[in-house]
């Protein structure tokens, strides 16, 4: 007998034998039967939770499979620049600093995130001077929209110790005025550096934040991420531990480790009491970037680094946007699979955002997992068709051509830097337009059907846990979202528009806007 049964409900299952139904009945935070309306009196008991569906749509939990979730709730507690919240020049951003600066005693770190340099009416970055203008008495630090771009203004550069005589660190580049050497305070890729020169916000502050993001993953429908951090290490797990002790963080969640941090792994330093679908240690993160003009690592260290983490039996997570960067990963994984073959390694190569047809049949011939972001499109794709270069432009998130050439690609949303949201992903998987309605790529839509199961079984499979979640079948995890529509019905242009009426997590209700 069940606990929980939803019924007459449009159950679109993703498992091929069984595609449809009309009711799921639920035990124990599994899923018991996948059945009729006819069987709602076999499975139900006194005491059992019975919820009329009204005809909504069904399906398995969404699963992100590349986010930030510390960043995330970073953003809930510090200044919002993002254009969408009415930040469309520099002198808006002074505006928000300042306003910020007069309830902050002198000392305290102004931090805000968000921007994007593309939709402010200067058409470029802020920079030290900018922010001087504001306050001489408060250290400032701004994020990129993307996360690989800082400014700091002239008390914050002097706190960390960056001067005109400060060397580019390797892998980062520091902007400098052109006549005298001295930094702009636009950074690239120091965001490492920076996290040990600036002070964390406080746990109080974090919590905050998590709550408030704990509560957006559940309202649209996410029951499982996947936390690609790259400095990601024994503080990060611990936080997230900390986090689903206290009941802040409800999704399951699988941790990346950041390459420096897997070199000093000890197992015995991650030791959890939670049960592992709800934390688990998942896969190594490494950076491939060509900030700096050359690509970082060059190819002998990644393929020594890849090499090590496919050794040690878990997964490469290979970050690379740039067709010489995916070429890059290609060849450190194949490096790694002649020393020591292996079939199912499940390596992934995170973004792969310009991958020519050639590239992707070696992406599916060495099994290679993409971990692509569709809503970059939707949020992204008016600046990229006006900046990305038209040889580039033309192979620019090829989901369709990676799925025809028998790549398996899985969704993400890369959150903070665009929504959480995976009918977002979906919609923009199906339609290939921009928020502006633009299209990018028409031959490279996919069907809404091939984007739920990126958000499903695919991403399962990074884990190693499709055979437990990522479709509603008998004995798997009851992790279920309620639809006010059916993606593979409606018109394309209204998948953006629908919304999650309830998040079943575990087989109980963590979100819900039926009752």
């Amino acid at each position: 007998m069940a606990n929980l049964i939803l019924f007459n409900a449009n159950v679109i299952t993703m498992d091929p034998a069984c595609p449809k139904a009309q009711l799921v009945a639920v035990k124990n935070g599994k899923i018991l039967a996948v059945t009729t309306n006819d069987d709602l009196k076999k499975c139900k008991k006194r005491k059992t939770k019975i919820v009329d569906c009204k005809g909504k749509t069904v399906l398995p939990g969404f699963i992100d499979a590349h986010c930030h979730l510390h960043t995330f709730a970073e953003s809930f507690v510090t200044l919002n620049l993002e254009p969408h919240n009415n930040v469309q020049s520099i002198s808006d951003i002074q505006t928000r600093i300042k306003d910020l600066s007069q309830q902050l005693p002198p000392g305290t770190w102004i931090r805000g995130r968000g921007y994007n340099e593309f939709y402010l009416v200067e058409k470029r970055h802020p920079n030290r001077w900018d922010l001087d203008q504001i306050t001489s008495a408060h250290p400032i630090k701004l994020t990129h929209r993307t996360g690989h771009a800082h400014v700091l203004n002239s008390l914050a550069l002097k706190i960390v110790g960056i001067s005109k005589e400060t060397p580019d660190p390797p892998d980062g580049l520091i902007e400098r005025d052109i006549k005298t050497g001295e930094p702009t305070g636009l950074f690239y890729r120091i965001g490492d550096f920076l996290s040990k020169k600036i002070p964390p916000l406080d746990n109080q502050q974090l919590d905050l934040g998590m709550k408030i993001a704990n509560n957006k993953l559940l309202s649209v429908g996410i029951t499982s991420i996947q936390d690609a951090s790259s400095h990601n290490g024994i503080e990060q797990w611990k936080m997230f531990h900390r986090w689903k002790d206290e009941g802040l963080l409800n999704p399951r969640v699988a941790m990346m480790l950041g390459i420096k941090n897997f070199y000093a792994y000890r197992e015995e330093d991650f030791v959890t009491q939670l049960d592992k679908s709800q934390l688990r240690l998942s896969g190594v993160k490494i950076i491939l970037d060509e900030t700096t003009g050359h690509l970082s690592p060059n190819q002998d260290v990644l393929n020594e680094m890849v090499l090590k983490v496919h050794q040690s039996g878990v997964q490469a997570c290979l970050h690379a946007v740039e067709e010489t960067a995916v070429e890059a990963a290609c060849s450190a994984i194949e490096y790694a699979l002649k020393k020591f073959p292996k079939s199912d390694h499940r390596h992934r190569i995170e973004h792969c955002s310009v991958c020519p047809p050639s590239l992707a049949k070696k992406l599916a011939s060495l099994k290679i997992i993409v971990v692509t972001q569709p809503s970059f499109i939707y949020y992204s794709g008016e600046r990229y068709l006006r900046t990305v270069p038209s040889g580039q432009l033309k192979h620019l998130y090829p989901i369709a051509t990676l799925l025809r050439s028998g790549v398996k690609v899985v969704s993400s949303s890369d959150c903070p830097i665009a929504s959480a949201n995976p009918l977002m992903g979906i919609y923009s998987a199906s339609s290939r337009m921009t928020e502006t309605g633009e299209m990018v790529l028409s031959e490279e839509k996919t069907t809404p059907q091939q984007a739920l199961k990126m958000y499903g079984e695919n991403a399962a499979r990074t884990t190693f846990e499709e055979r437990i979640k990522g479709s509603i079948y008998p004995g798997k995890m009851a992790d279920i979202v309620v639809l006010s529509g059916d993606p593979t019905k409606l018109p394309i242009n209204e998948i953006k528009d629908i919304k999650v009426e309830m998040t079943i997590l575990d087989g109980e209700v963590v979100w819900d806007k039926m009752s």
